[in-house]
């Protein structure tokens, strides 16, 4: 299944960047909702095939793999600390009982932005 999925994708035609967006734009979704390791073991198997079929600026299969083990793990924990859910905050917010919640999440602001940022 996930091959046919990959060639159902790579067939429609879209701009391979459009495809990662979306890619990346569904791990930020769930890593507001999910931890990190059942999220990979769940999406490397349907992902992985769309963009090793897509081509991403002449890199070669082994170069593609690294590449999007690399960027999947930062998109998955720049999940975990994505508001309104991200589990990571509520773990250090539990930490540090005097600390109100809204505080925390206004804490990493500067964190995530250099995360995205990064991605870009």
């Amino acid at each position: 299944m996930p091959t046919e999925l990959a060639r159902w994708v790579v067939g429609l035609g879209y701009s391979p960047l459009l495809i990662l967006a979306v890619i990346i734009g569904i791990y930020l979704f769930l890593g507001c909702i999910m931890d990190s390791l059942p999220m990979l073991l769940l999406t490397i198997p349907i992902f992985f095939p769309i963009i090793m079929g897509t081509d991403y600026w002449g890199l070669d299969p082994e170069g593609k793999a690294i590449w999007f083990g690399i960027l999947a793990l930062m998109v998955v924990e720049i999940g975990l600390i994505t508001p309104p859910v991200g589990m990571n905050v509520f773990i250090n917010n539990n930490m540090a009982k005097d600390v109100p919640m809204k505080e925390t999440f206004k804490g990493i602001v500067p964190f995530l932005m250099s995360d995205i940022l990064r991605i870009l």
